[in-house]
């Protein structure tokens, strides 16, 4: 039950991010609000790895081209692009294409890793595809080839591609452990955009709301929701815990409705499809009955069933920024900013 409730708060956290992202920048640009996400969350999440983990800092060095090429993708790409989204589409639409991420991994680990999509995959890449359609040209679907559509949507769907690709060269980093991985990246960001952002002009936070905003940004996604959804997956296994990454869009979605947001109907039925798209990607094929044992043999577990620290649920990923995204055993391990 604690478990459950550490992956929900973590969720609703990484839906802040939207919210709440969503508000600081009208007043500071992407990348102010990235490199600043980055230098304060940066600090205490290496001593929450060094608490929780005690990893082998050397060995961490090690790995600097793939945490390097990670760093560049999920934690400056992606929220570079989400928040340059976010200035030109609100938090509720942006949450809504971001949920199609499973079925944009699905097709590019089909590409580049030459994963099997098999007849679920490619039904779920359409529906989801189609939801996302829906939501981009606000219904009219003859509209698709035009080129007035939000801005900010296409940032979006820009987003969840960078996302994708993020997690699909995260897999097999198995010598740094997820929040080391999370720490090490944001230290790399931390350092290497200092002197872009400090060269271009850093729009300091103007006001106590904006800086209210950034700290929230750096406290509670980028470095609470890490700690929970970890401490969770201790006891849940991550393909179960991978399931909870959708309330991040229903969080998004039911705190955007209170603030008094609008649901329109394209809004609600592409979510849908998006939603029943990554329902059908991620349903597991029946598998045929197993043999009975013969006497004194012990019987053959299912390894769905099991949970293997060291197996490929928890290899596949690496530590993710606050996206939140998806209900794949590779996306659970180290979901993120997302959100």
């Amino acid at each position: 039950m604690k478990a459950a409730l550490a992956l929900v708060l973590a969720t609703l956290m990484w839906a802040g991010n939207y919210i709440v992202g969503h508000a600081a920048v009208q007043t500071m640009s992407p990348l102010s609000l990235t490199w600043l996400r980055w230098l304060l969350a940066a600090v205490p999440l290496l001593v929450l790895a060094q608490v929780l983990e005690k990893p082998d800092w050397r060995r961490v060095a090690r790995a600097w081209p793939r945490l390097l090429l990670l760093a560049a993708l999920g934690l400056a790409g992606y929220n570079l692009l989400l928040y340059a989204a976010l200035q030109h589409t609100s938090a509720l639409s942006a949450s809504l294409i971001n949920a199609a991420n499973p079925a944009v991994m699905v097709l590019l680990a089909a590409f580049i890793l030459r994963e099997r999509m098999g007849w679920r995959g490619v039904a779920g890449l359409a529906l989801g595809l189609a939801g996302v359609l829906l939501i981009l040209t606000k219904g009219d679907l003859a509209s698709v080839l035009t080129l007035g559509h939000n801005a900010g949507d296409l940032l979006m769907v820009g987003a969840i591609v960078v996302w994708s690709l993020y997690t699909i060269f995260g897999k097999g980093l198995t010598s740094v452990p997820p929040i080391t991985s999370t720490a090490a990246q944001a230290t790399i960001i931390a350092v290497l955009l200092a002197p872009v952002s400090l060269t271009l002009g850093v729009d300091w936070p103007a006001d106590r709301v904006t800086l209210s905003a950034l700290l929230f940004i750096a406290l509670f996604p980028s470095v609470g929701a890490y700690a929970l959804w970890n401490a969770a997956l201790k006891t849940i296994p991550s393909g179960r815990a991978g399931l909870f990454l959708n309330l991040i869009t229903v969080f998004t979605v039911v705190i955007s409705l209170v603030m008094g947001a609008s649901l329109t109907a394209a809004q609600a039925a592409g979510g849908l499809l998006v939603f029943a798209g990554v329902g059908l990607s991620a349903m597991r094929p029946r598998r045929p009955a197993l043999d009975m044992p013969a006497a004194g043999a012990p019987a053959a577990a299912d390894a769905a069933d099991r949970e293997d620290p060291e197996g490929p649920a928890n290899r596949a990923h690496p530590t993710v920024t606050g996206r939140g995204t998806r209900p794949t055993a590779g996306a659970a391990r180290t979901p993120a900013s997302r959100p």
